[in-house]
């Protein structure tokens, strides 16, 4: 989670939070945590450093405790020891000194972190470029009053000026015993061999303190396995990357197969606490695995997880996990990634530790409207020996009719999840450039075509052959839909979903699910071979039963030997080659057009860079004169930077989204589908490409009062009148070429909420469950062209095309400028009605129009199985947006002012 959101919220708007990271802050025998975030005001930088609660997501989770600005009075020095650099994925120390004062943090391991400092020296750098302009930080004052708190940092920076005095005096009684304060230090090294949540995570089975940890994964020496990770490290140059690029190529010359155990289990516990041993599911195995992954659904399904990502289950459940590991063996918790309610856990065998790096975790929802976390996927990726690995576990969506639905969601993670590499220079790794791909979780595919009865009865049979031909993910696997590429082991065991809870017996309630293998495990890759894949119906917690699978990978493993020689080799023949000739490459294209751009639409184009030159070249798309990036906000460049080979070629993805916030100007024709690219070559030449293209006017960023003026489909309005319209507005005057009287609302309002009052006012889970991709493009054609005359696609699709209209508008429902008023009156129904009725008419019209809607869903609640809170909390922050970020506060005071339009009548 972003927690520089939470810290924004505590700025003024002139200034900032570039980025934020948690870390640990050291003060004689006392180690905090604290919150930094960088922040920024005309040019100005300077670190801010907060207390905090749990997870940082607003600004009542933080408070200020002190200030340290970034001038040439600062640095900031790394002072890991060299036993720290030497483990694998472990935390960085680092010294922030100023006016001669220090203070020592602990950051955890991982690309945020070395973000973060890299955006702190990039601040620091900005100074020294022009020593003669001493920054004068006024605007820091305004803050220091609100600092507070005695915790490490105050501790240690109090006040500035004498800063730091006790911590400075602590450092000189290290100096005296430099060898023992080395061996302390990396006692308290928080290791990558853990999660990052390491106050909350029990001691891993048959491990019994940090220091034990911390030896699994330390090595004398570097060995050939991390010296691929030395040469991914930023400060290599264009060289470096060559010596890489050429090493892949001759990767069989030094490295040998070895085959090593993987346990993957996945188990949807449905809400519930750990009520018995996990043994016969996570020991079920006669040799302890090398590495576990295993992976959980529905950890938590209060509300309180899912707005705040907070939860007890997440310990209860790692213990669980921890005293279950087979008992053969000792194991160390690599990583823990949890996202609501989807989590999972990464061990690996003692003697294998120090062959685990580059371990990254990532996230993505797919709920509602794309963002919300209670489906979607989290996955970590690790290098072991000298194979990428990436394990997945996802949850997809629900209900055995939606399969497309599954289907789109398995699209959306492979394509936005994405792991930042250790060289800023590359690419995001997505799941699929990895040697191999492992994903588990409650796929939630169902059994098609049969009844209940029949199902029951084949299984009865253990026919389980026949049933599967009956499985949704076997079809559309088969169709190639989703999992290309992948492969799943022959099932011989009983469906794992239904169950009545703490029974074997089937659903009894009253929808009587039909049984289905929800609960999968898939892979990806070469040289795997499968050892077992089961079913465990010994366990009872939940309403379904854990799965797991024994697979056992070819792992690539370097031959010490073999790579020394090819290295040499390779650097000699480099020293032959360099500087001989300068870089160059041919474009195939050097003109981009993108056809009938439309709103949320994806589109992508090629751009083939052919390396002509003599020499390997890097490359990079670079910011032109004047302005802050590289493109327009709705282009994208994929890969923006790279690195080609000689005689190699590279395709870019030049791509075009348009969203809520670009949407607005382009429908009036104030911007238009044009950019110039710049590609520069590192001792080369720049190249410049043209992209162009026509974009299609959307009713979705377009604004309510434009949307009463037309009565046609915005598509069939000259762009003349679309921009009369948007000026009309901008300067308040009624637009003098509309003749005909407005309509009271948008008439695209009114078709979307006339389809959800005829056919989806009883809809189960109608505005909890997300719609399909295809049908609201579908959705999204029909209101801007008027063809056809009745809006197609499920209910779910229109609900969510409703909520991402009324998310697009460029001036909410409830404008901007009455937002304050409305909080100040939120306890009181009389002056919340007051507020609405001074509204511009075609927005009153609309609130009106929208409350109305919405006590009729209320009163089908018994069907749809919505209720207030749940609506407002919803409907609340779509209506009445705050012209800037958000605090917890005016959230619930927007929620208590919505609410009363929703339990009274209201004119």
């Amino acid at each position: 989670m972003d927690q520089s959101v939470a810290i924004q919220e505590t700025l003024e708007r002139e200034e900032n939070c570039i980025i934020a990271v948690q870390c640990d802050v050291y003060s004689d025998d006392i180690t905090e945590s604290r919150l930094l975030g960088l922040v920024e005001s005309s040019k100005e930088h300077a670190i801010f450093i907060y207390t905090h609660r749990r997870m940082a997501i607003t600004a009542d989770d933080v408070s200020l405790e002190d200030i340290v600005p970034i001038s040439l009075d600062f640095t900031v020095v790394e002072v890991s020891s060299p036993e720290e650099l030497a483990v694998v994925g472990a935390d960085t120390r680092v010294r922030v000194s100023y006016q001669e004062e220090g203070l020592e943090l602990r950051l955890p391991f991982g690309s945020h972190s070395r973000l973060f400092l890299s955006e702190v020296n990039r601040a620091w750098s900005d100074v020294c470029k022009s020593p003669s302009q001493v920054p004068k930080f006024e605007w820091i004052s305004k803050y220091r009053k609100s600092t507070k708190g005695q915790g490490a940092v105050k501790q240690a920076l109090a006040p500035l000026g004498t800063t730091l005095n006790k911590l400075n005096q602590h450092r000189k009684t290290e100096k005296s015993s430099d060898k023992k304060g080395s061996s302390e230090g990396q006692k308290g090294s928080n290791s990558g061999i853990q999660t990052s949540r390491a106050s909350s995570v029990p001691e891993s089975q048959g491990i019994s303190s940090r220091e034990d940890r911390d030896d699994l994964v330390r090595s004398s020496s570097h060995t050939p396995s991390n010296k691929a990770q030395i040469l991914a490290m930023p400060q290599f140059g264009l060289r470096d990357n060559l010596i890489r690029c050429e090493l892949l190529k001759s990767e069989e010359l030094y490295t040998y197969q070895e085959h090593f155990s993987f346990f993957l289990g996945t188990y949807n516990v449905n809400g519930q606490t750990p009520k018995e041993s996990l043994r016969p599911w996570l020991s079920c195995t006669l040799n302890p695995p090398d590495i576990y992954c295993v992976g959980f659904q529905e950890l938590d399904l209060s509300k309180e997880a899912f707005f705040f990502n907070d939860t007890p289950k997440e310990l209860e459940w790692t213990k669980a996990v921890s005293e279950a590991l087979h008992p053969e063996a000792k194991y160390a918790l690599v990583k823990l990634v949890r996202l609501v309610g989807i989590m999972l856990l990464f061990y690996v065998k003692k003697e294998h530790a120090e062959f685990i790096s580059d371990v990254e975790t990532e996230t993505v929802g797919t709920g509602i409207m794309g963002r919300m976390g209670n489906k979607g996927a989290v996955a970590v990726r690790f290098r072991f020996h000298n194979s990428d690995i990436c394990v997945v576990n996802s949850h997809l969506a629900a209900h055995i009719e939606e399969y497309e639905r599954r289907n789109q969601d398995y699209k959306d993670i492979c394509s936005r999840l994405q792991f930042r590499q250790l060289d800023p220079t590359q690419p995001p790794l997505t799941i699929m450039k990895h040697d191999v791909v492992l994903w588990i979780g409650d796929l939630n595919y169902r059994i098609s075509d049969l009844d209940v009865d029949s199902v029951k009865e084949l299984i009865s049979k253990k026919d389980f052959e026949t049933l599967h031909t009956y499985d949704q993910l076997k079809r559309q696997i088969d169709e190639e839909a989703v999992f290309v590429g992948f492969v799943e082991g022959e099932i011989d065991f009983q469906p794992t979903y239904k169950y009545d809870t703490g029974s074997d017996k089937w659903d009894t309630s009253e929808k009587c699910r039909v049984p289905a293998w929800c609960d999968r495990i898939l892979w990806r890759g070469k040289h795997i071979k499968q050892q077992h894949y089961q079913g465990h119906m010994d366990l009872k917690t939940s309403d379904h039963k854990p799965v797991s699978s024994l697979l056992a990978v070819g792992i690539k493993r370097v031959n010490s030997e073999s790579y020394k020689k090819t290295f040499e080799e390779i650097v000699r023949n480099i020293d032959k080659m360099e500087n001989e000739c300068i870089p160059s490459v041919t474009l195939m294209k050097r003109e981009v057009h993108f056809k009938d751009v439309k709103f949320m639409q994806h589109q992508a184009e090629k751009l083939s860079l052919f390396n002509d030159g003599q020499v390997p070249c890097q490359f990079e798309f670079i910011q032109k004169p004047n302005e802050s990036t590289y493109c327009k906000p709705w282009l994208t460049a994929n890969p923006p930077k790279g690195f080609i080979a000689q005689g190699a070629s590279m395709d870019v993805e030049l791509e075009v989204f348009v969203n809520r916030s670009t949407a607005p100007d382009l429908n009036s024709g104030k911007q238009q589908i044009e950019d110039i690219l710049v590609l520069h070559l590192e001792r080369g030449k720049d190249y410049f490409i043209s992209v162009t293209g026509n974009y299609l006017p959307s009713c979705y960023g377009t604004s309510i009062r434009s949307l009463c003026q037309l009565r046609e489909p915005i598509q069939e309005m000259p762009q003349r009148t679309l921009r009369e319209l948007q000026e009309a507005e901008m300067s308040g005057k009624d637009n003098a070429a509309s003749i005909e009287k407005p309509l009271d609302i948008p008439k695209e309002l009114w078709m979307m909420v006339d389809h959800l009052f005829r056919y989806a006012i009883k809809q189960e889970d109608i505005f909890q469950q997300p719609g399909l991709r295809s049908e609201f493009s579908e959705i999204r054609d029909c209101l801007d062209t008027g063809m056809p005359d009745s809006l197609l696609g499920s209910n779910h699709s229109v609900a969510e095309a409703l909520l991402l209209f009324l998310d697009a508008l460029p001036e909410p429902v409830v404008p901007y400028s009455f937002y304050q008023q409305c909080l100040e009156c939120c306890s009181n129904a009389y002056q919340c009605e007051k507020v609405i009725s001074m509204l511009p008419q075609c927005h009153q019209n609309v609130f009106n129009y929208l409350a109305a809607f919405l006590r009729e869903l209320l009163k089908n609640s018994a069907s749809n199985r919505l209720d207030v809170n749940i609506l407002v909390t919803i409907f609340a922050s779509l209506l009445l947006k705050s012209p800037k970020k958000q605090d917890l506060a005016e959230k619930r005071k927007t929620q208590e002012f919505f609410q009363h339009f929703l339990t009274q009548g209201s004119s």
